[in-house]
C-alpha cells in the first residue's frame, strides 16, 4: 500500500518549503518531493530578501529543509512522473516506482527558463548573463549593459536596467520592429540602438566581453540581458486535466489559481514561479505561506463535516434506541 500524507508538496523551493513548514507547524503530516533544481542555482546570492540578502540559494534551502524537518515534516528527493485522482485523493507517482498517496496536492515545482538560442549565453546565465534588475541590478550597476531584445518586453528590461546604469545599449536582435513610442522612450533615456542579430557572446578570461553580431561586428558589453521565455513544471499535472495556459504578461506559461493559489482542480493549489513567472524568493515564499494556509482552512472544513456528520449519526441513533425502548417497555405493559 502506498504511504499517505494529509498534504503532499511537490517542489522543494521557497514557495514548497515555506508551505510545508507551515502545513507542519499546523500539525498536519506532510511530504515534500524535491527534484532539486532549483531555478536560481546557478546564482551567487539571494537578493532583495528581508535579513537574508546575499545568502547563497543552496544555503537558503538547506536552512528551510531543516526548519521543515524540526516540525515533523517528511522530504524525498525525486521527480514526480505522475498524478492521478480518487474518490478518496490523489495517487503521486514519482520515477523510480514510489507512490504516495495525498488528501491535498501543494504544486511549486517552478519553472524553466527557455533561453535565447545564442551560442555562449546559458554558460553565462546568473553570472553577467542576467534578466531581473531586482535580482540583479544592483550588482551590475555603472557598467556596460545590453539588453538583448527578443520581444516586446525588451524595451521594458532596457528601460528598467537604465535606472541602475548610464550605459546600456539595446541589441534589436530578433525583437519586432521598434514603434515610434518605443524609439522616443530610448531616444529620450539615453539608450542606443544596434541593429542586427546576435550570434554569439564572446568571453575573455571567464568574464563576458561583448557580443558578435552576424555580420562580423563586436559589440563590447560587460552584462547582457536577456528575457527568457518562462515556462512552468506542470506536465505531470495533465491526468488531472490541469495544465499551463499562456500568461497575460506574454512571458511565457503559467497554471492559473485565485489568489490563495487554489486551482480549478479541487484539492490542488499552486504557489511560486509554476502559477506567478515574476515571483522573486520573498513573494514565492509568502505565497507558499498563503496556500498552506488555505489548504490547512481546507482540511478543517472537510473535518468539521465529518465530525458533524457522525455526531449525528450518533444522536439519530441514541434518539432511535431510546425510541424503541419506549415502544417495548409499552408492548410490555399492556401484555404484548
Amino acid at each position: 500500500m502506498a504511504e499517505g500524507y494529509e498534504v503532499v508538496v511537490i517542489g522543494g523551493g521557497a514557495a514548497g518549503l515555506s508551505g510545508a513548514l507551515m502545513l507542519a507547524r499546523a500539525r498536519r503530516s506532510v511530504l515534500v518531493i524535491d527534484g532539486g533544481s532549483p531555478r536560481n542555482a546557478p546564482a551567487d546570492g539571494v537578493h532583495g530578501l528581508l535579513a537574508r540578502d546575499g545568502m547563497p540559494p543552496a544555503e537558503l534551502l538547506a536552512r528551510g529543509r531543516d526548519e521543515v524537518r524540526r516540525y515533523g515534516g517528511q522530504l524525498v528527493d525525486g521527480e514526480v512522473d505522475t498524478v492521478t485522482r480518487d474518490e478518496e485523493g490523489f495517487t503521486v507517482a514519482l520515477a523510480g516506482g514510489r507512490r504516495v498517496r495525498a488528501g491535498r496536492l501543494l504544486v511549486a515545482t517552478g519553472l524553466v527558463d527557455e533561453l535565447p538560442e545564442v551560442p555562449g549565453l546559458r554558460d553565462r546565465w546568473g553570472r553577467d548573463v542576467v534578466h531581473c534588475p531586482y535580482c540583479h541590478g544592483w550588482e551590475v550597476r555603472d557598467r556596460a549593459i545590453g539588453v538583448l531584445a527578443t520581444g516586446p518586453l525588451s524595451v521594458h528590461q532596457a528601460l528598467l536596467f537604465r535606472q541602475w546604469s548610464d550605459d546600456v545599449l539595446f541589441l534589436r536582435h530578433t525583437a519586432p520592429p521598434l514603434t515610434d513610442e518605443q524609439a522616443e522612450q530610448l531616444a529620450a533615456r539615453g539608450v542606443p540602438v544596434i541593429e542586427g542579430e546576435v550570434a554569439s557572446v564572446e568571453v575573455v578570461a571567464d568574464r563576458l566581453a561583448g557580443v558578435r553580431l552576424g555580420d562580423g561586428r563586436s559589440v563590447a558589453r560587460e552584462v547582457l540581458v536577456a528575457a527568457p521565455r518562462m515556462v512552468a513544471r506542470a506536465g505531470f499535472l495533465a491526468a488531472l486535466g490541469l495544465r499551463a495556459v499562456a500568461h497575460p504578461s506574454g512571458a511565457g506559461e503559467h497554471v492559473p489559481a485565485d489568489p490563495t493559489g487554489r486551482t480549478e482542480v479541487p484539492g490542488v493549489w499552486v504557489a511560486g514561479n509554476v502559477t506567478d513567472p515574476a515571483a522573486q524568493v520573498g513573494a514565492a515564499a509568502a505565497a507558499g505561506a498563503l496556500a498552506a494556509a488555505a489548504i490547512n482552512g481546507d482540511l478543517v472544513a472537510e473535518e468539521t463535516r465529518r465530525a458533524v456528520d457522525a455526531r449525528q449519526r450518533d444522536v439519530f441513533s441514541a434518539q432511535t434506541e431510546a425510541r424503541v425502548s419506549e415502544l417495548v417497555a409499552g408492548d410490555r405493559r399492556h401484555g404484548l
